[in-house]
């Protein structure tokens, strides 16, 4: 099933960017919401549609909530 959307990508930028904003690797993030390294990779890559359960798990190991995760940033935002 194809992303018409564009969420899977907006999630993906965003959980990308907050984890490097809390200085996170992959591998940390994945330990603080209990997922895998690879799946993390996969969410950050837009290639995984995560559940809603995951999203909030990512949320969490983020300080942030999901609805954050879920909201287009601008472009040229600093």
């Amino acid at each position: 099933m194809e992303d018409e959307t564009g969420i899977v990508e907006v999630l993906a930028e965003a959980v990308r960017r907050a984890r490097k904003a809390l200085g996170l690797s992959q591998e940390d993030l994945a330990l603080e919401a209990g997922l895998d390294r690879t799946y993390v990779s996969q969410v950050e890559r837009g290639t995984r549609n995560c559940t809603i359960i995951v999203l909030a798990r990512l949320a969490k190991a983020l300080k942030t909530t999901p609805d954050r995760l879920l909201v287009p940033q601008r472009k040229g935002r600093v």
